[in-house]
């Protein structure tokens, strides 16, 4: 997938006429995107369609409109974007009561390290998280990281050959693995080159 440039994106004024529209596509798009790793983790994935969603966004709120303000969002953003041979995801830890989530970042410490991928056959291919800046330390995680998956050119040859793909958490606080499949595994396919 290539990289999105300022030719990609809608002005201010557009963006404003379309955004019902441009949200609901994106909003259904990722339904297709989604994988829920046990009760209180998901995995969003991200693509250009999604990183430009989170853009427009930002160039609305914060109304960026000069081209300087417009690189700079496309520089923090650009680099979500799977490049066909990796997958890129936003990882959150969801709990809804305050509480909860406080205590179980505080037992969940390194689980963005312990997030996998795998095909029937092949070793579990392990994220490599947060290369943008550190959002964890040794008392607690972050409920929000940013996930790369390296995949080796026979993982991506197995799953376009219609291979089982599971994604899972190896951690002592959290074990937990699903099979994806269906739409969500055929949208994530077509991410790889």
């Amino acid at each position: 997938m290539s990289h999105l440039t300022p030719e990609d994106l809608y002005g201010l004024e557009e963006y404003a006429r379309i955004r019902d529209d441009f949200r609901a596509k994106v909003l259904a798009h990722k339904q297709d995107r989604k994988v829920h790793v046990g009760p209180d983790t998901t995995l969003y994935f991200e693509d250009r369609l999604t990183v430009q969603y989170q853009i427009q966004e930002m160039l609305r709120i914060e109304r960026i409109f000069e081209p300087e303000g417009i690189a700079e969002e496309l520089a923090a953003y650009n680099p979500l974007i799977p490049d066909g041979g990796n997958w890129k995801a936003t990882f959150m830890v969801e709990y809804p009561d305050t509480e909860e989530r406080r205590v179980a970042l505080g037992r969940l410490v390194g689980i963005e390290n312990r997030i996998w991928v795998r095909t029937t056959g092949q070793d579990k291919v392990f994220a490599i998280a947060d290369e943008d800046l550190e959002r964890a330390d040794e008392t607690k995680t972050s409920s929000v990281h940013f996930l790369r998956f390296e995949l080796p050119p026979e993982m991506i040859t197995a799953l376009k050959n219609g291979a089982d793909l599971s994604v899972g958490i190896d951690h002592p606080h959290y074990r937990q693995a699903v099979t994806v499949d269906g739409a969500v595994r055929a949208s994530l396919v077509r991410d790889l080159a």
